[in-house]
């Protein structure tokens, strides 16, 4: 009841945000963007040639790196959060759509839904799944940025790469401002060999205005 108590508490402590153009943000969790094509996991675990993907586009999906700050390098412009929705993950919920990796979160499960900005351009949206109580622990400030977040108390964390996709939904088409796929990964965050959260991110197309042109289209 205590922990549930301190998530309403979190979810309740700022009005739901809304979009630039003034239109209400989600309320509620929007369903896992539908995935096109996966790339093996063993592939993506290795670091095996990703094929036909850019140089810059291999590091911006592929690497370790902090993606918040690999955007504020990019652009020039400090990373806005604009949350979509942060809530309970319904019991059962957790394997529709999402990495398999979720299942290895020790229930009850917390989602947040975010869109990430520069300047006046949305260059990602991303979800991550919690443990409730590490959500409590790690989420105070609901608009920094995760490794922000994380990183606070200077403490050592390693990032793995778990997952390369092509995906497609219309609201994201929508946001971004042009027709899909696009690109998306998901990774997991470990502190002393513990797994902490797993996070997915989709990228606008926008990037490569810095990145250059990729196929949008399964790797061979």
């Amino acid at each position: 009841m205590r922990q549930l108590l301190l998530v309403q508490q979190l979810l309740q402590s700022k009005a739901p945000p809304t979009a630039p153009s003034g239109r209400a943000m989600l309320s509620e969790l929007s369903p896992s963007p539908t995935c096109l094509w996966e790339a093996p996991a063993a592939t993506v675990l290795a670091g095996d040639d990703p094929g036909d993907l850019p140089g810059p586009w291999r590091l911006m999906l592929l690497g370790d790196g902090s993606p918040t700050r690999h955007l504020r390098l990019l652009t020039g412009h400090p990373v806005s959060v604009e949350l979509v929705a942060m809530a309970e993950e319904p019991e059962g919920q957790a394997a529709l759509g999402c990495p398999s990796e979720v299942k290895e979160l020790t229930p009850p499960l917390l989602r947040r839904q975010v869109w990430l900005s520069c300047g006046e351009q949305t260059l990602a949206w991303a979800e991550s799944w919690w443990n409730q109580d590490e959500a409590n622990q790690h989420l105070q400030d609901r608009n920094l940025p995760i490794w922000l977040s994380l990183t606070q108390g200077r403490s050592e964390l390693f990032r793995e790469v778990d997952g390369l996709a092509l995906v497609q939904e219309p609201w994201l088409e929508d946001r971004f401002g042009c027709s899909g796929p696009f690109w998306s990964r998901h990774y997991r965050f470990f502190r002393q060999g513990r797994e902490l959260t797993v996070i997915r991110e989709v990228f606008s197309p926008a990037l490569e205005e810095w990145l250059g042109t990729t196929p949008r289209q399964p790797l061979h």
